[in-house]
């Protein structure tokens, strides 16, 4: 989920292996460094993974001829992607044998994540496998914006969506200082860690005029990012006759581990994560990666997924929604808001401000889930009955159907399972505030005499 504006180049993706190269032989010493070789080479990169076929280890399953044509066939009418074809970046043949491995990873017994440490140890290879199997039930059911938001009474699921973007934005564009790099007419330089398709990139990037790079390791998510945003400013620039770049907006997407982020350091002027540090397997190792490629003074603005203080270790209700959570959402453990805030000083960032906006939103955060009022009680309750428990009965018949008639791969039901495992945690969980989704945290990288004093 990335966009930026100032000029309005193709998309693209970009390897981290060859940037994370380049970036390993700036710090050997005796070596010198043109400015200019500090900037990721987008176009060999992209060219360098073309010709591989863009095949890794962390990838899993997935094969880049599967991706291609899951991607591109994608159709907002069927959860499973398309008739008689894969999720993701798999193969039809592969989705069985990685929706096992992936409940493998979040096996629960006697009230307890018996494979927690095997998650932690191998996240890149669980969440990998995890968006694999469900970012096509995502986008059918959310569109392009995978997340939840703080919402007024009388406002759309929609509309609620962009002003949460938005309000995230502030906190990390205010007192932007003007950029040093590109010559005239550049615009701050913005990372999303963890983009997803790039919904809340493409927004961000033409509301506050900033360049964002949306970093993402799920190949089949850049892919998607990459089709909608080119299809979005191509028709932008044919209605809008002349647009200039500050309207359509200018976007980047590198896939990437954001444990080991292909950047430079001081690369960035600001970053942020919308409900995807949350992957990580320790939160200050991820926090402490975001310091070192923000630039001194830089601020970063996180939407956590949180226990709270209600969250209760030892009883099992709790302890049950918590894992559901977890295998529902390809997360390796949920974290305490204390812990998530503790991390983020640990790593180095000044805390200027932390608050749990799901404790002061009018609407329920899970009313998307299971509408309060009941599903016939507006037409937005009735907008979103594909995310709702009936729904996602309705969607799981539908993908049993579609399987058994061998028109959709063998697996998509069980995925449907472990999606609507997640819900129901997260409906628990939130009804009895004791999970949250949007635990702000906004940190400023501390300057040289900052950090001297």
């Amino acid at each position: 989920e990335s966009l930026g504006g100032g000029r309005i180049p193709s998309n693209c993706i970009v390897d981290a292996s060859a940037a994370t190269m380049a970036r390993a032989a700036q710090k050997k010493p005796k070596t010198k460094v043109s400015k200019g070789k500090k900037k990721i080479d987008k176009k060999n990169t992209a060219g360098t993974k073309a010709k591989s076929g863009g095949k890794r280890k962390e990838d899993g399953l997935g094969s880049a001829t599967a991706r291609s044509k899951n991607a591109s066939r994608f159709s907002a009418f069927l959860p499973t992607g398309g008739f008689s074809l894969g999720l993701g970046s798999l193969a039809k043949s592969k989705v069985n044998k990685s929706v096992l491995d992936y409940e493998n990873y979040h096996k629960y017994e006697n009230g307890k994540s018996v494979n927690q440490t095997k998650a932690k140890k191998k996240y890149t290879d669980m969440v990998n496998k995890y968006y694999d199997l469900a970012t096509s039930f995502y986008e059918y059911a959310w569109g392009d914006c995978f997340h939840f938001a703080h919402r007024l009474k009388g406002e759309t699921l929609r509309e609620s969506i962009k002003r949460h973007e938005h309000f995230l934005a502030s906190k990390f564009t205010s007192g932007l200082p003007k950029p040093k790099h590109g010559g005239k007419g550049a615009r701050p330089r913005v990372l999303d860690v963890g983009c997803g398709i790039g919904g809340p990139a493409r927004e961000i990037s033409s509301f506050c005029g900033v360049d964002v790079t949306g970093l993402n390791n799920n190949a089949y998510q850049v892919d998607r990012a990459r089709d909608i945003t080119q299809k979005k400013r191509d028709a932008a620039k044919a209605a809008i006759a002349g647009a200039p770049p500050a309207v359509l907006g200018n976007c980047e997407f590198v896939k990437g581990d954001f444990m080991k982020m292909p950047f430079p350091d001081n690369h960035f002027d600001a970053a942020y994560a919308i409900e995807a540090t949350c992957h990580a397997p320790k939160a200050e190792d991820i926090y402490k990666e975001m310091l070192r490629v923000v630039k001194p003074g830089g601020r970063v603005a996180i939407y956590e997924w949180c226990l709270t203080d209600k969250y209760d270790p030892k009883n099992e209700s709790h302890k049950l929604f918590k894992h559901q959570i977890e295998i529902g959402n390809g997360l390796p453990d949920i974290r305490t808001t204390k812990q998530c805030k503790d991390a983020m000083a640990k790593a180095g960032w000044q805390v200027v401000e932390d608050i749990d906006l799901a404790s002061c939103s009018p609407v329920p955060w899970y009313e998307p889930l299971y509408p309060t009022q009941g599903y016939f009680s507006s037409l937005e309750a009735l907008s979103s009955i594909k995310s709702s428990p009936i729904g996602a009965k309705v969607t799981h018949g539908f993908c049993w159907l579609l399987e058994s008639l061998r028109l959709a791969p063998k697996g998509t039901t069980r995925v449907s399972s472990v999606l609507q495992q997640g819900a129901i945690g997260l409906i628990d969980g939130g009804k009895i505030d004791a999970f949250t989704p949007m635990y702000l945290l906004v940190g400023r990288k501390p300057t040289s005499a900052a950090k001297k004093k």
